[in-house]
């Protein structure tokens, strides 16, 4: 037997097709045997391309088909699409609520801590055994009786009392929760929905505004972005760090252009949801009413008490965002040069720490920004909402800051006081013997007389999502970090 000493007639060489084809059965009338080489599986290729859809939502990857618009397909992927942002959304609008709702509330410093019922006999009991002994009854006149009525109320010129505490449940309207019991986010949360005038459906008011506001700002804002980067950076000169400015800006014009929805997400949220004490239906009445009765839509946009913490809450957040991380970074421990694609860990633990101490001066912006939505401007009747909100309004930014550290108390919950326990206060104070209550009042000294811890309201939550999105990219291997609230 002969070898064959070259091996290039045994090459076939393959085709340019995509797919396995089985090889074809061999012929019946071959009398002669077939070749080694013809004895292995041919294959063949086709053009096909596979199936890249997911939930048959995506458009097919092959170039070679017409590029016309499917209509049924790019509808479901906007349905889809529209209810992953719809449902997303719909999960934090409760935190979203309470947080919003803890901030336009207003607790002023001079509110006397409230007092529980106690049986009238009790008290009068209490009364007369520590302040009458025997020679007092002897001498004292048998007429005259030992009740103590409480001093009558301010009434205005209609007879209707004149409420003098937001602490006082007799004059506080039905529909405002009472003040003085939430201390965080989610005490806020649970007091809105076992509320008889809010309930359990009044955590999603705004959802659809907010919905909206969402998806509009993340598609805008990146467009905007793109735009900019076009218009004031040359193509041609090569490799460049982008200047920071520019996202900043990017950021501050996608917020103004869409400030009149967060303005009737605000308002939503913010007002009663009692049929017979709401102001706006829903979000197109809202902005109807607002441009109608709050000068027009230049008002909405341009006026100062909408337009300047519009323009700092957009602008401080991205500007603290792209600064604190790098800030942080090398001053962790892990060297000078600490970056996302070298030491993703550490840059993650940097932007964590970055977003907690850009949460020191965003949040008060961001608190002072909801007060001055809730305000009505113009003609419109004031808003009835269903926390207690500052019945004199403010006049800007500055002006609320002040007022809110300077007219304000932080200690919340307000602990309340027995009636015997008051009173036996005031018989100490009398007597000159009231350096024990004076000392508890002063226990809560700087949080009772401040109003700083107002303008941090939400906190700890964000806190806590901050903590949450460390430990995500921590474990998950993610090297992108949100570093603000992450709309939460």
């Amino acid at each position: 037997m002969s070898s064959n000493p070259s091996l290039r007639d045994l090459y076939n060489p393959p085709s340019s097709a995509w797919a396995f084809v089985p090889p074809p059965p061999p012929m019946q009338n071959a009398s002669a045997p077939a070749p080694a080489g013809s004895a292995t599986t041919s294959y063949e290729w086709t053009t096909r391309p596979a199936h890249n859809s997911i939930f048959d939502l995506s458009p097919s990857l092959d170039l070679s088909e017409p590029s016309s618009l499917d209509v049924p397909l790019l509808l479901r992927s906007l349905v889809a699409s529209a209810l992953l942002q719809y449902t997303s959304t719909a999960l934090v609008m409760p935190l979203e609520v309470g947080k919003l709702l803890l901030q336009i509330q207003w607790i002023p410093r001079d509110t006397p801590a409230p007092s529980s019922e106690v049986h009238e006999e009790e008290e009068e009991e209490e009364t007369l055994s520590d302040s009458t002994n025997e020679d007092e009854s002897y001498f004292a006149d048998p007429a005259a009786s030992h009740t103590k009525y409480p001093a009558p109320k301010p009434v205005d010129d209609q007879g209707y009392v004149i409420r003098t505490s937001v602490l006082e449940d007799g004059t506080r309207p039905e529909y405002i929760i009472p003040v003085g019991s939430m201390n965080g986010t989610w005490d806020m949360v649970k007091r809105v929905a076992v509320f008889r005038g809010e309930g359990w459906l009044s955590l999603w008011k705004g959802l659809l505004t907010s919905c909206i506001h969402d998806v509009l700002f993340s598609n805008v804002q990146p467009l905007v972005d793109s735009l900019m980067h076009s218009v004031f950076l040359s193509s041609a000169a090569g490799l460049y760090r982008p200047p920071l400015l520019l996202p900043v800006v990017s950021h501050v014009i996608t917020g103004f252009l869409l400030s009149p929805l967060d303005l009737v997400r605000t308002r939503l949220i913010a007002q009663s949801a009692m049929q017979r004490h709401r102001t706006y239906t829903g979000p197109f009445d809202a902005l109807r009413q607002i441009i109608v009765q709050e000068g027009g839509i230049r008002s909405i946009y341009f006026h100062p008490q909408l337009l300047i913490p519009t323009i700092l809450d957009n602008g401080l957040r991205p500007l603290l965002h792209i600064l604190m991380p790098t800030l942080i970074a090398p001053r962790l421990g892990f060297g000078p040069h600490v970056a996302p694609d070298t030491n993703p860990v550490a840059w993650a633990f940097a932007q964590v720490l970055g977003s907690v101490a850009s949460l020191l001066i965003t949040l008060p912006i961001e608190t002072v920004r909801r007060r001055l939505q809730v305000q009505t401007r113009g003609t419109a009747k004031a808003l009835r909402t269903c926390v207690e909100t500052r019945p004199v309004p403010y006049n800007g930014v500055v002006d609320a800051l002040w007022h809110i550290v300077t007219e304000e108390r932080s200690d919340l919950p307000i602990k309340r006081r027995l009636k015997a326990k008051r009173r036996q206060a005031e018989r100490a104070e009398e007597n000159d013997s009231n350096d024990l209550f004076v000392e508890k009042q002063d226990g809560s000294g700087w949080l009772r007389n401040t109003g700083i811890g107002q303008l941090y309201r939400g906190m700890r939550m964000r806190l806590g999502v901050s903590v949450v999105v460390l430990l995500l990219t921590t474990f998950g291997g993610q090297q992108e970090v949100d570093g603000g609230w992450a709309e939460l």
